[in-house]
């Protein structure tokens, strides 16, 4: 499989081939990098957990991020951290109703992601909640519904790969080649969603689920093999222990780590970064747009 060199990315259009995708009736242009800000309506998150669980707290979040930068704002309300207790749907709806009704009321023309794998929440979000997008982490391999729905709502799906479930997924993941066997997931699973009528289709390596610190790196360093795939990428690096673990701190601590691997992932190519830092994320980005300026015109 053909790997590009840094120094061959520098010297390429930057994102060759404009993306977009449809949100709201309108293009949302990818061909430069996006920031997708994370608000978790959780009390157990790993990074945030317990810091946005009221309306006001959520509205003056979604604020800062929206000021700071973010394209979107990708909002979840049930943990996916490994051992983290299940949701029941209802809790998981009244959660999301309360911080998109939020969202929506105060910033209406703002893109929000439900960050969801369930089917019916997702419908409910979209139809009834202004939800733009869904963020499914298990590319609809949870709930067997997702594809069919997703389609007939008519909206980008992010497809992220997890091996096994949220409960089971670092339960000694193995692979041949962590990166081969990613591309070759999506890609029967890009099929599978087209032929179910999906349109927008942003694909996410889906880092620190059901990987070991080891295979995150490697996604990390051949990042643009899933170019490949003709399809936007979206990678989320932000406060992960693939981070904190290997600097020896908290996610507290994690931040610099975030930027050094956004400011990879952007010159690998990514289309979005998810993350907690909107400011430094979409600092990183710029110093990539700048950095290929001066290299394409050496």
């Amino acid at each position: 499989m053909c790997r590009f060199t840094l120094q061959t990315f520098l010297t390429m259009e930057l994102y060759e081939g404009k993306r977009s995708i449809c949100v709201k009736g309108r293009l949302m242009d990818l061909s430069v990098p996006v920031v997708m800000g994370i608000l978790n309506y959780t009390p157990d998150s790993f990074f945030d957990g317990g810091r946005y669980i009221d309306e006001a707290a959520v509205v003056a979040r979604t604020k800062d991020m929206i000021s700071e930068g973010a394209a979107i704002i990708d909002v979840g309300a049930v943990s996916t951290r490994p051992g983290a207790p299940e949701v029941a749907v209802r809790e998981e709806i009244r959660r999301l109703s309360l911080a998109l009704g939020a969202i929506r009321k105060e910033f209406p023309d703002i893109a929000l992601s439900v960050d969801t794998w369930r089917a019916e929440v997702a419908e409910i979000m979209v139809r009834d909640y202004g939800a733009d997008m869904i963020n499914d982490v298990s590319a609809g391999m949870l709930d067997k519904k997702m594809a069919e729905i997703a389609g007939k709502l008519n909206v980008p799906y992010i497809a992220m790969h997890m091996s096994g479930t949220p409960g089971t997924m670092q339960d000694n993941p193995v692979y041949d080649d962590v990166v081969n066997d990613i591309i070759l997931f999506f890609t029967r699973r890009v099929k599978f969603l087209r032929s179910a009528g999906v349109g927008d289709i942003i694909i996410d390596p889906g880092i620190g689920f059901g990987k070991t610190i080891e295979h995150n790196y490697e996604i990390a360093a051949r990042l643009n093999e899933f170019l490949m795939l003709d399809l936007p990428l979206m990678v989320g690096f932000s406060r992960k222990s693939m981070i904190y673990k290997s600097l020896g701190c908290e996610p507290e601590g994690a931040l610099a780590g975030t930027i050094a691997l956004n400011t990879v992932a952007v010159m690998k190519g990514a289309s979005i970064l998810r993350v907690h830092d909107v400011k430094e994320a979409k600092d990183a980005i710029e110093m990539v747009i700048r950095l290929n300026r001066v290299s394409v015109g050496d």
